[in-house]
């Protein structure tokens, strides 16, 4: 065979060729082909790491031609066509410059909307009210177009019956239940549901079902949830009890293994306790005494062993010859010996066993007190007790009961002898201070401070978390003196130097938040020593005065705003507060607030607050010459608003009138109450057209002020039956005020009382509310009470799941779900968190009233009368001042005076007239 010879051989390589260019190669170089290079090694050295960074990145471009093409040579024919694709590119983006400029030109000439409504818009302008009010409604033209269907249906018999009704396909097993009962039926009963293939459906019992999950809903709901921790303890006891071992089902197998372990490890006492207690669990005790005796043979050192025994021989003679012979083999196992005490029979034979285990082990404290509590003598168990404290000097508990059972003088002396035995332990310091307060002799606060010195001398000072519990646990036992003394020592402990004033009194005063529900006097000491360190913090003496007003007496309450206002003689709201501490001292409350006016002489609160005192002591003349002076030394809308609040309680109307016009003449963009207050007086002197003339002036003037006039706009139109008028002013207001759920709650039920055909329409407008306003608890509210019967529990699930299981709105709402289907339990369970939710909305408490008044259970009267009295009393602590209903309730002018209870019950009786469930 001829060799092939390649015909580049021998030939010239190409103008640029590389040797492996292709492959990626870029050549190399000999130190033969350069010679000696030490100088560009350096160079080389530095610029190696990029070049091999570049390697990576050169192949990645197509459009690079410098790495495989970058040796070829660029001909005519390449530059031709690189002329040509940059020719079609050209074209290209000339093309689609075009396509955008025409597409512009076309957005541009075509008129926008709000042209098209420009000349509709002008033409509204010479439109009347009559005009407006004469548009017809979209319910009445839907309803309009129904009857017009309904007619032309009656008319032609051949679309439909003669009522115009829709027709359904019966479906089979409606038939098949009609065939097999041999009778005409309208209704589908249980029997009528079963299919053809025997497969029965109870709808019945669907409906039952799906009520218990979403009654589950409701209640999973209600209920907080808390995570479980497993005892370790407690589970691995449960392993070894009765019960676990008869789980246990191959007895036989257990028995084989538990002797291996015996005679593997004879001397292991748990497999011999196992092995006893394996047969317990079979009802073998016989065979369990047994083993147990052997263990007791094999482990004589293992107290476990015996006290098994003990436990497995039956309780009398064979368990205290156990025991017996258990001390005699131990006798310094202070377990063996109490249970042993534990088995006698009478406490001689316990004293007796006791003594002698003392005698063994002089040096238990569990024993001391067991000796201790079994003597029933006080004068034995002194004796006793002065032998412990010498035997055993540092047990404190042996010091302190000793000194519980001497008299004062000889307790002041244990107590002494235990502090030089103990000099580490802040108890025995504590009992000395208890024992001073009780017997009523001493300096509590002195001897705590000496304590505090001296167990920081010994290098064991208690931490402040510890001194605060000793304080709590003194004010819990009746010792007020010595808990404010512990309070008042430690204070330093937990600070450092550098800590300033403030920080300090913010400590204070987190503590006392702490502590305040559960120990009022320590809360009270930790807020003295917070006022003390920051005496200029108002809101210090505010929790201050609000602990006292909680929990504490008037008197104290008094005291502690007489030394606020000494320290901040500008702060207005203490001294308000101050004059209101007694109400029923009118005098009093006037002297405090010429005080207060003295130290703040151009406040408008002070001048308020006495005039609210003048009114209601009787005092009118007085309060309304307060309020002209304040109007003459350029009173505020609050003045103004004061002014014709009290000339129409006084029934002066034409100066409630004046004094409402000139305020808002004078405060044209802030008094938007001035103007409900006017349109209220024009309403109730019969000129209903000038009343809606000054509720549009304000609407005109200011749209976005208030929510209010828009609302009082609607009512007025709505009384005035002009419903359309009365829809056409929420819509303005819902652009004018958006996200506002009152609105759309005043347009819901404005809908609703119409009937018919805007029961559909307020639906319509409900659906829309809640999308705007996605977690207003009332409108959720309203959603369930708007909802079908059957609807109404899977509704109030999702109203608490947007709005929350804190709104009372929406509590209450489920509490009435609850009275409905007569569970009284659940509903007072509701009724309790709406009001604790918010225990200032006045609804939540009515309706928790009407319920309380209608329900009837098997209780008696007298539970019913007592859980009334409560529910009152909660209220007038609470004081609630809204909600829908009670603040017009309690705003009536006839109703002015009356107490909280009184009020209470008017609000329940009025929401007889609200929407009911059915």
């Amino acid at each position: 065979m001829y060799a092939v010879t390649k015909d580049f051989l021998g030939k010239p390589a190409p103008p640029g060729y590389v040797a492996g260019l292709g492959r990626g190669a870029t050549g190399f170089t000999t130190r033969s082909d350069i010679g000696p290079a030490r100088e560009a090694a350096a160079t080389t050295n530095k610029d190696s790491t990029s070049k091999s960074e570049d390697q990576s990145e050169r192949f990645k471009d197509a459009e690079n031609e410098e790495g495989l093409f970058s040796g070829m040579p660029y001909g005519a024919d390449d530059e031709e066509a690189d002329l040509v694709w940059t020719q079609i590119d050209a074209k290209m983006a000339q093309r689609r410059d075009g396509k955008r400029k025409d597409e512009n030109l076309v957005k541009s000439d075509a008129p926008a909307i709000e042209e098209h409504l420009r000349s509709a818009k002008r033409q509204l302008q010479t439109l009347t009210a009559d005009e407006w009010a004469a548009i017809p409604d979209v319910a009445q033209l839907a309803e309009t177009a129904a009857r017009a269907k309904r007619r032309r249906v009656a008319a032609d018999p051949r679309r439909g019956n003669s009522l115009g009704e829709r027709m359904v396909q019966v479906p089979d097993s409606a038939l098949v239940g009609v065939l097999a009962s041999g009778g005409m039926d309208d209704s589908i009963s249980a029997r009528s549901a079963v299919p053809e293939d025997g497969a029965a459906t109870d709808l019945r019992a669907l409906g039952q079902a799906r009520d218990a999950v979403l009654r589950m809903k409701l209640d999973a709901a209600g209920q907080a949830t808390s995570l479980k921790s497993t005892d370790a303890a407690g589970y691995l006891t449960s392993l070894s009890s009765e019960s676990a071992l008869v789980g246990i089902g191959d007895l036989a197998r257990a028995r084989k293994l538990l002797k291996s372990v015996t005679q593997a490890s004879p001397t292991h006492a748990a497999g011999w306790i196992a092995a006893a207690r394996l047969e317990e669990a079979a009802r073998k005790p016989l065979q369990a005494r047994t083993i147990i005796d052997e263990a007791c043979e094999r482990c004589p050192r293992s107290e476990d062993v015996w006290l098994e025994a003990a436990r497995l021989h039956p309780k009398g003679t064979a368990a205290r010859a156990v025991l017996s012979r258990a001390v005699r083999a131990l006798p310094q196992a202070v377990r063996v010996w109490v249970a042993a005490a534990d088995a006698e029979t009478n406490d001689t034979g316990r004293r007796r066993v006791l003594r002698r285990a003392l005698e063994h082990v002089p040096t238990s404290v569990a024993l001391w007190k067991a000796a201790v509590g079994a003597e029933p003598d006080p004068a034995d168990a002194r004796v006793l007790l002065a032998h412990a404290v010498e035997t055993v000097p540092h047990s404190v508990d042996l010091w302190l009961a000793l000194a519980r059972l001497e008299p004062y003088a000889a307790a002041q002396r244990v107590l002494n002898r235990a502090r030089r035995a103990v000099p580490t332990s802040a108890d025995v310091w504590i009992a000395a201070a208890r024992l001073e307060e009780q017997c009523g002799s001493g300096d509590v606060a002195l001897l705590l401070r000496k304590a505090v010195a001296s167990l920081t001398a010994n290098g064991a000072p208690p931490t402040r978390e510890s001194w605060l519990t000793l304080a709590q646990q003194a004010a819990n036992d009746g010792l007020p003196a010595t808990c404010r003394a512990i309070i008042a020592a430690s204070s330093d402990a937990g600070f450092d130097a550098d800590d300033s004033a403030a920080d300090r009194a913010a400590a204070y005063a987190a503590d006392a938040v702490r502590l305040g529900p559960t120990s009022h006097e320590a809360a009270r000491a930790l807020y003295s020593l917070a006022v003390d360190a920051a005496p200029t913090n108002i809101d210090l003496w505010k929790g201050a005065a609000a602990l006292e007003q909680a929990h504490g007496s008037p008197k104290d309450l008094i005291d502690v705003l007489e030394r606020a206002v000494q320290r901040l003689p500008q702060a207005e709201a203490l001294w308000l507060q101050l004059a209101e501490a007694d109400p029923n001292n009118v005098d009093w409350g006037r002297s405090v607030l010429e005080r207060a006016f003295a130290a703040n002489a151009e406040s408008e609160a002070i001048v308020l607050a006495a005039v609210a005192l003048e009114a209601d002591a009787g005092q009118y003349a007085r309060a309304v010459a307060l309020l002209e002076r304040a109007i003459k030394s350029g009173g505020s809308p609050r003045v103004w608003l004061k002014t014709a609040v009290l000339h129409r309680r006084l029934g002066n109307t034409k100066e409630a009138l004046d004094a409402a016009r000139r305020g808002r003449e004078r405060y044209p963009d802030s008094a938007y109450k001035l103007w409900l207050i006017e349109s209220q007086l024009l309403q109730k002197t019969g000129d209903i057209k000038a009343a809606r003339q000054t509720l549009s002036q304000a609407l005109a003037q200011s749209p976005r002020s208030s929510a209010e006039l828009w609302l009082a706009a609607a009512a007025l139109d709505e009384q005035s039956s002009s419903a359309t008028r009365a829809r056409a002013v929420l819509e303005r207001a819902r652009v004018h005020i958006p996200r506002n759920p009152l609105l759309w709650l005043a347009a819901i039920r404005l809908e609703s009382t119409t009937g018919g055909a805007g029961i559909p329409a307020a639906q319509a407008l409900l659906a829309r509310a809640l999308q705007e306003c996605p977690k207003a608890g009332c409108l959720w509210a309203e959603s369930v009470l708007m909802a079908e019967r059957p609807r109404r529990k899977a509704q109030s699930v999702d109203a608490l799941k947007n709005a929350g299981a804190q709104d009372p709105f929406v509590c209450s709402v489920v509490a009435r779900l609850f009275a409905a289907e007569r569970r009284p339990d659940k509903a007072r369970a509701w009724f309790a968190r709406a009001t604790a939710a918010d225990p200032d909305c006045g609804d939540a408490w009515a309706w928790w009233l009407r319920f309380e008044s209608n329900v009837n259970n098997d209780d008696n009267e007298e539970d019913k009368k007592s859980r009334i009295e409560k529910l009152v009393a909660a209220c007038t602590k609470a004081a609630p001042r809204h909600g829908q209903v009670w603040p017009a309730i309690a705003k009536n002018l006839d109703n002015y005076g009356l107490s909280t209870s009184q009020i209470l019950h008017l609000v329940a009786e009025a929401l007889a007239l609200t929407r009911q469930l059915s």
